[in-house]
């Protein structure tokens, strides 16, 4: 589904159902083999336990990650570094002023190259660049997820068509 947004940009809005971490692996494996990841910001939405983290996780297990991959809520980022790939994954959760965000030097990592990924990007409102990607996971009565992908950008929108067009008959709304 399509809507319009201002004058030179079409927002693309995919829901995708999620009924097992498996799906969840082969979205993120579809993310992963797309190269205009490489250079994408990506936001996670969702509430605590919705799956955002293990997302990730999958993502950068796809992407090549070994090894113990930590969530940053303690520590806000955790980079990993791969050939001729950066990546930074975020939690804003435990940020209690969007100024934070600022005085901790995040604004150079975001105009750098590389991946990033930014959960509970609210609590950065106002600093952050926009998302290529927004991704918003929800939590179903039966366990499962609804997926809510958002594109804001070319690349969002490139990244979108890939776990679409992946996912048809393996995961569905």
């Amino acid at each position: 589904m399509a809507e319009s947004e201002g004058r030179d940009h079409v927002r693309i809005v995919e829901t995708l159902l999620l009924p097992d971490e498996a799906a969840t692996a082969r979205v993120a494996a579809a993310l992963a083999a797309d190269p205009a990841l490489r250079h994408a910001v990506i936001e996670l939405h969702g509430e605590l336990g919705a799956g955002k983290t293990t997302l990730v996780r999958h993502l950068l297990r796809a992407l090549g990650v070994s090894g113990r991959i930590k969530s940053p809520t303690y520590a806000v980022v955790e980079p990993y570094e791969l050939p001729g790939l950066d990546i930074w994954h975020f939690d804003f959760y435990r940020l209690d002023e969007p100024r934070e965000w600022q005085d901790a030097g995040f604004r150079d990592i975001f105009a750098s190259p590389g991946l990033k990924l930014a959960e509970w990007p609210e609590k950065a409102a106002g600093y952050l660049p926009r998302a290529d990607l927004v991704l918003t996971l929800t939590v179903r009565d039966d366990d499962s997820r609804m997926l809510t992908l958002q594109a804001q950008t070319a690349t969002g929108w490139a990244l979108c068509q890939r776990v679409t067009d992946s996912a048809a008959g393996t995961v569905s709304a």
